[in-house]
């Protein structure tokens, strides 16, 4: 029998994943969740920094808002020079491990979209002492199959790049792409809204797709400030063990999202998600967090007077790759546990955060 809300969010996780929509430029990402956001929402707009919001009214009156953030964009490349030759060089916007890039394929967002592909010197031409280095980013070019005279016609310097990968299936619900850094998070927010479309909740409900958090989570600065929300929770993706991992990673794939703690987090909404999780028989994880968790929740939590903030996190083996892994029960289960969160927030929320 086919779970059919596994394969909704496994579709529109696709559909974001193989889209462009690197730091500044994620417009057309934009588009695709407000499409499908206007079906479970009530009201829907975009601001001028390109955050899109996505509201869901309480059923009863209050004046309180919760507010979900997920970020839209994705590391990426810019054009940096045209080589005489044909070639291009480039370097990165936002944390990209260089060492993951050489030989993978590429489309530059010029006049049109043209494919292209990393290279650098063959292992033949490369001195010993060379064969046991990575390769710097400096050292690659972009191939596009162009003379300089057609280049210089589709491709200017300033131009974007993303890496082209289509989504790809493992076993047991696990999905391999790039980009669900944090486009998972955005298909959490969807399992999220269709969940409350069949619970009842008190106060209203803000998703918002959050810009350039890979440059400095600048899209949840302006959406919180202009918000101000009573409660936030920031959804975005957690590293997940693998064997190279050593024994610095303890969160596993699978086995639920990871509630943080610390700091960064209001421990009444720590709190509140631990027992829901049990609750409604949903599997977490505990991430303890010491100083900034480096998502959008830092940046939220300290706007105007200060917003109590929550994160949870989608389990992700080789994140900022071409091949991030996750599991899509992961996903529903984060969805659904956020759902049950909200839903069961007590009318007075002075209340409930007090320390």
């Amino acid at each position: 029998m086919i779970n059919v809300q596994m394969q909704s969010a496994r579709e529109f996780l696709s559909l974001l994943s193989v889209g462009s929509g690197v730091s500044g430029y994620e417009v057309s990402i934009a588009s695709m969740v407000r499409e499908r956001f206007i079906t479970l929402t009530d009201e829907m707009h975009c601001d001028t920094f390109g955050n899109v919001y996505a509201l869901k009214k309480g059923k009863h009156i209050s004046n309180k808002k919760i507010m979900l953030a997920a970020h839209l964009d994705e590391i990426g490349l810019i054009v940096t020079k045209i080589d005489p030759r044909g070639f291009l060089r480039f370097t990165s916007i936002g944390g990209v491990d260089q060492r993951t890039l050489l030989s993978q394929e590429v489309l530059v967002l010029g006049r049109q979209t043209i494919p292209g592909i990393i290279g650098s010197l063959p292992p033949h031409l490369l001195h010993n002492g060379d064969l046991d280095q990575a390769v710097k980013m400096e050292d690659m070019v972009i191939d596009v199959g162009l003379s300089l005279a057609k280049i210089n016609e589709v491709i200017q310097v300033g131009d974007i790049i993303t890496l082209r990968r289509e989504t790809y299936p493992l076993l047991n619900n696990v999905l391999a792409g790039k980009a669900f850094d944090d486009r998972a998070g955005v298909v959490v927010m969807m399992v999220c809204l269709e969940e409350l479309s069949r619970l009842q909740h008190t106060h209203d409900v803000i998703a918002v797709a959050t810009t350039q958090e890979e440059v400095g989570v600048r899209g949840a600065l302006t959406s919180a400030y202009t918000l101000n929300p009573d409660l936030a929770v920031a959804i975005d993706v957690t590293h997940a063990n693998t064997p190279d991992t050593k024994g610095q990673v303890t969160i596993e794939l699978g086995k639920g999202p990871a509630v943080a703690l610390g700091p960064n987090i209001h421990p009444a909404i720590y709190r509140h998600f631990s027992e829901i999780a049990q609750e409604h028989r949903l599997p977490i994880q505990i991430e303890p967090i010491p100083g900034a968790s480096g998502t959008d929740a830092w940046a939220i939590q300290v706007s105007q007077a200060g917003i109590p903030t929550g994160l949870i996190s989608i389990p992700l083996r080789y994140m900022h790759t071409s091949v991030e892994t996750i599991d899509l029960q992961d996903v529903l289960n984060c969805g659904k546990l956020l759902a049950h969160f909200i839903s069961s927030l007590p009318d007075d929320l002075e209340g409930f955060l007090c320390y």
